[in-house]
């Protein structure tokens, strides 16, 4: 007997949020995305398993009171997302695709005592390769230009020269561009964060932001926790800061374990943390884990910078809470960026500092003065028209593309291969047996014009080097699909 669907099960947040963005119009066109999205979630969720049959289009159409276009239109959309097949002759089926899981990579274990091992050699040989021709980059974390929108961002720069006063070469106000910090406000009503344009700072970036947080929080010798593995990024920053860097046991699927963070509590100044899809394992913090974070660091006057940068990137139905979502007493500082989202050059990023806005804004106005006028209108604007769209396909896109890397990683990597089960964001960590050394393969694989990043580069430790991040943000082609085979060749040679 069919499995049917009913609305019940779709999230209120998800469709409060559409009916706001339609200005309480619920036409066709939002309708079937509404159906879609329940469907989607129910399978994630595992309650439709691999091989079960959805109901037909005739019966959707009677259950939902709706077209056969819209019918037609909600088995479209769950296709586009690899979650359904259609079988001729005898309807849709949940996609085979999905049976795909590979066993988890381990339980982060580092050391909790704070340690400096930067691998700078390793991430400077690694990050050379941006920019090079014929090289495929699943080494980077950040999305192709071929899923950006980049003839509408080019006419939006073309607008703001000819709105902004003066063509935009006057300076901003120091906190940043009004019409971008009301549009972030706007949108954080999303996940929470009710933000007002005066609570937001925006900055050169997301690094950037989270420069200005370290600096305003932290002095040399302070010891720092972070997730591990982490983005390179922060430690190489950390560790220029003078900072010590103290790495949290992390669950490839949820994030730090809070019992090993009430245990250092003693030992640290300051926590940074990715909740949402962190970089790279892609784990995703639950509202508890966040809530009972926010909670134990403010009890102990530790400040928590939380980057957001991956939050819009979401695989599911409704957009994550953020810990400072669950901040009371402006004790989290906030972080995001379009540099994940929508364009990486642009360099637009923002803060909502919460209680510590008064230093954030001395140390913008010490190092940069202003943001970049035209740009920030430009993105603004943007923002305003066009972002939701642009970020419902992307989403779309990147859900795809884990799927397929499952798929033929399965297929092609060697046997004994572990993979995490990212729910949104660009990376994918793999964890190959202990005999092979991602250093090594990066060294073979580099000669094949195929980029990777080695574990070892998202720790200070000795640790991750059967281990590696790869980028799922490449438009998924023939190309990217025989390189990914290639690579997974290269490592059973090394096995």
């Amino acid at each position: 007997m069919d499995k049917i669907i009913n609305l019940k099960y779709i999230n209120t947040v998800s469709v409060l949020y559409i009916c706001m963005s339609t200005v309480g119009k619920m036409n066709k066109e939002y309708l079937y995305t509404v159906i879609a999205d329940g469907i989607a979630e129910q399978i994630r969720n595992g309650i439709l398993k691999t091989g079960d049959k959805l109901p037909s289009v005739r019966k959707l159409c009677i259950d939902h009171k709706i077209s056969m276009n819209t019918a037609k239109r909600v088995f479209l959309e769950l296709e586009s997302l690899s979650l359904i097949d259609s079988k001729p002759q005898s309807g849709y089926f949940v996609s085979s695709i999905l049976s795909v899981k590979l066993p988890l990579p381990e339980v982060s274990k580092p050391s909790l005592i704070a340690n400096n091992e930067e691998p700078d050699e390793l991430i400077n040989k690694v990050y050379e390769n941006i920019g090079k021709k014929g090289m495929t980059i699943f080494s980077i974390g950040i999305p192709s230009g071929d899923l950006l929108p980049q003839a509408k961002l080019r006419k939006e720069i073309i607008n703001a020269t000819r709105t902004l006063k003066e063509g935009g070469t006057e300076y901003e106000e120091i906190q940043g561009n009004l019409k971008l910090r009301r549009m972030i406000a706007m949108r954080s009503l999303q996940w929470g964060g009710n933000f007002h344009e005066n609570d937001l700072v925006t900055t050169n970036g997301g690094m950037n932001a989270l420069s200005f947080c370290l600096m305003a929080l932290g002095k040399p010798g302070d010891t720092i926790a972070i997730e591990s593995p982490c983005y390179p990024g922060i430690l190489q920053l950390a560790n220029g800061l003078g900072l010590k860097v103290l790495e949290l046991p992390t669950h490839p699927t949820t994030g730090i374990e809070i019992e090993a963070l009430k245990k250092v509590i003693p030992k640290i100044n300051l926590c940074l943390l990715i909740p949402n899809f962190n970089a790279p394992l892609g784990s995703l913090m639950s509202g508890e884990n966040k809530k009972e974070v926010v909670r134990i660091l403010s009890e102990n006057n530790i400040p928590l910078i939380e980057d957001d940068v991956y939050g819009d990137l979401y695989f599911g139905s409704t957009r994550p809470k953020c810990c400072k979502s669950f901040d009371k007493e402006g004790n989290v500082l906030y972080c995001s960026s379009i540099s994940k989202t929508l364009a990486p050059g642009y360099r637009v990023g923002w803060i909502a500092p919460g209680k510590y806005k008064a230093e954030i804004l001395k140390l913008k106005l010490l190092h940069s003065t202003s943001s970049i006028s035209i740009v920030n209108e430009a993105v603004a604007n943007f923002m305003k028209n066009g972002y939701e769209k642009h970020l419902k396909q992307m989403r779309k896109s990147l859900q795809n593309n884990y799927q397929n890397y499952a798929q033929t990683i399965a297929e092609s990597f060697p046997e004994g291969t572990k993979t995490s089960r990212p729910q949104g964001g660009l990376s994918l960590w793999v964890e190959f047996d202990k005999n092979i050394k991602t250093t090594e393969l990066y060294d073979l694989a580099i000669k094949e014009n195929i980029s990777i990043a080695p574990g070892r580069m998202f720790t200070l430790q000795n640790q991750f080097e059967n281990c590696m991040r790869l980028c799922i943000g490449l438009p998924w082609t023939e190309e990217t699909q025989f390189k990914l085979r290639q690579l997974g060749n290269l490592a059973k040679n090394l096995q």
